[in-house]
């Protein structure tokens, strides 16, 4: 399946407003006396008070005030989007991103997209349609694999403004909103997915989308809240079933602590366009033995099972989220639990969802981390809470580890270091290498192809290397047809007009898996890599092989090469 695997270890200005001082509380707690009313968590204050800010922060200028123009539930306001900070941790990530998006290639995933995109259905066994259909598009495009991490660098500049914008949403102002943007821009587990394009950076964006988008149904009550909600999840849930969890949550979430709001036609309306607008990958799905549910037992099983997810959740909480900000995840915890944060509470509830639910079924480590958008969100709330009653040096703990953070995602997630150092880093985080040597594999390929009679078929272990002959190979010459029994592949099947008489074998395959489709195979050449950089296929043992005398016809043989995994 073309999830990335990411890395083991690791992707207001203003003066106080005047009067005397509050007595010590909690964050937006309503300060006692006559100047505040009991009033829900982020309410506005009554009489001439003030109005409701976020954790104390200052007016200042159109960087942060209340919106006024909508209607509300509870008389809850979001503050206004702090455009500059957040534009600017945009563009920094933006560069960073830029700067080495093409440095090395293509990644095999990527490729994978590609073919699969050119392959049009509505859903495959190991992916719904939304990445391929995408990848297809940028492929189209000039400068090879530069359009496709363009998409990949624009979903993780999403995923910065829509966590900035949820932090608007629960009340903070532009200081919280900085430090939640930076925190997910700076983040090891959402650095490391926006290496590449796939349906993992596509998923963090459709996450970060929902919950903003529900967050704000629940403050609206509107119907049309309600609508965008269920339509940002329909797509979500085209690009990766795992969203599924996440709407779960939800669902546990509203039923715990807004119960009112399934009084009302909205959240019905909402998940009946989600469901609409899922049907077709699903009647695919049936159509074809659930395969999607066949894959998701597999990597589970690969993984281990509940109890290998339940080891690696240490990894989730302190490596991918990144050592430097877990006390900003571990503070949003604390502050939707509190009662400033009651109203956001079913945040929490979708955290623990995901965490039990991707744990339970052997999901990988990166399958919950999306999480961390909410988490973040609330916990910068927390931080600006109490950043007006810190000493100014204290206020720079949240920026210094946030630089701290960015510097180690970059360094283990990104391709920034020479060739060397990324592969003696293989083991930390595999897939810069994986994007070096793709050019050399299908020279070697090609050569060896120049020494098969007419007539030959290239026959690939993998979705990786069928893609990366069939993308860069006419390039080199190669004209040959290329075939893979795996995943997708395998129901697209052989080349149509070709024999299975003479086939060029290429890749991870153990010499007694070929002999039973054909009699004769013989070893080519190894598969390597320059300068002796450790990959998948070398990590392996990848060889080319020369195949003849099948066992019978391509219909006969077709079964036995066919694998999902």
């Amino acid at each position: 399946m073309p999830d990335l695997e990411l890395p083991a270890t690791a992707h207001r200005a203003g003066a106080p407003a005047a009067g005397p001082a509050a007595p010590d509380r909690g964050a937006d707690e309503p300060a006692s006396g006559s100047g505040a009313s009991d009033r829900g968590a982020d309410g506005p204050l009554s009489g001439s008070a003030a109005p409701d800010r976020g954790a104390d922060e200052p007016l200042s200028g159109s960087v942060a005030g209340p919106a006024r123009d909508e209607p509300t539930v509870d008389g809850r306001r979001r503050a206004t989007l702090a455009w500059r900070p957040v534009l600017a941790i945009m563009a920094v990530t933006g560069l960073v991103h830029l700067a080495v998006a093409t440095r090395f290639g293509w990644h095999r995933d990527e490729f994978y997209y590609v073919i699969s995109g050119r392959h049009l259905a509505w859903g495959y066994p190991d992916q719904p349609p939304l990445a391929p259909l995408l990848a297809r598009l940028a492929a189209d495009l000039p400068d090879g694999v530069l359009p496709l991490r363009l998409l990949a660098i624009a979903a993780q500049l999403g995923c910065v403004l829509l966590v900035a914008a949820l932090v608007a949403e629960l009340g903070g102002r532009g200081r919280a909103q900085a430090v939640a943007a930076g925190a997910v821009a700076a983040c090891p587990v959402f650095v490391a997915a926006s290496m590449l394009f796939g349906t993992t950076v596509l998923d963090q964006l459709a996450w970060a989308a929902v919950l903003l988008t529900v967050t704000r149904a629940l403050r609206t009550g509107t119907v049309r809240g309600w609508l965008l909600a269920g339509a940002v999840a329909g797509i979500g849930l085209e690009n990766k079933d795992t969203i599924g969890v996440l709407l779960l949550g939800i669902t546990i979430g509203v039923l715990l602590f807004h119960r009112a709001a399934l009084r009302t036609a909205g959240p019905w309306l909402g998940a009946a366009l989600a469901v609409l607008l899922t049907v077709p990958n699903l009647l695919w799905d049936a159509r074809h033995g659930w395969p999607e549910l066949h894959m998701g037992a597999v990597l589970a099983a690969q993984q281990g099972g509940p109890l290998g997810s339940l080891a690696q959740l240490p990894e989730l909480a302190l490596l991918l989220a990144g050592p430097p900000l877990v006390t900003l995840w571990f503070f949003g915890i604390r502050w939707l639990a509190s009662e400033p944060g009651r109203n956001h509470r079913w945040i929490l509830v979708v955290a623990a969802t995901a965490i039990v639910v991707f744990t339970a079924s052997g999901g990988k480590s990166y399958y919950p981390a999306p999480v961390l958008i909410g988490l973040f969100a609330a916990g910068s709330r927390w931080f600006e809470a109490r950043s007006v009653a810190t000493a100014p040096r204290q206020r720079w703990r949240y920026p210094v580890a946030i630089v701290t953070c960015g510097i180690f995602a970059v360094v283990f997630g990104l391709p920034v270091l020479p060739v060397r150092a990324e592969n003696v880093l293989r083991a930390v985080n595999p897939q810069p290498v994986e994007t070096y040597g793709w050019p050399s594999f299908v020279r070697q390929v090609t050569a060896a192809a120049a020494t098969m009679p007419p007539g030959t078929t290239i026959f690939t272990s993998n979705y990786g290397e069928a893609g990366a002959l069939t993308t860069l190979g006419p390039a080199d010459g190669l004209r040959l047809p290329v075939a893979s029994g795996h995943n997708a592949y395998m129901l697209w099947g052989p080349p149509p007009g070709t024999t299975p008489d003479h086939v060029l074998c290429v890749g991870e395959f153990d010499p007694h898996y070929l002999h039973r489709a054909w009699s004769d195979v013989r070893e080519i050449a190894p598969i390597t890599t320059p300068g002796g950089i450790v990959d998948e296929e070398t990590a392996q043992h990848a060889a080319i092989y020369s195949c003849s005398r099948p066992h019978g016809n391509w219909t006969r043989l077709w079964p036995t090469l066919r694998h999902l995994d």
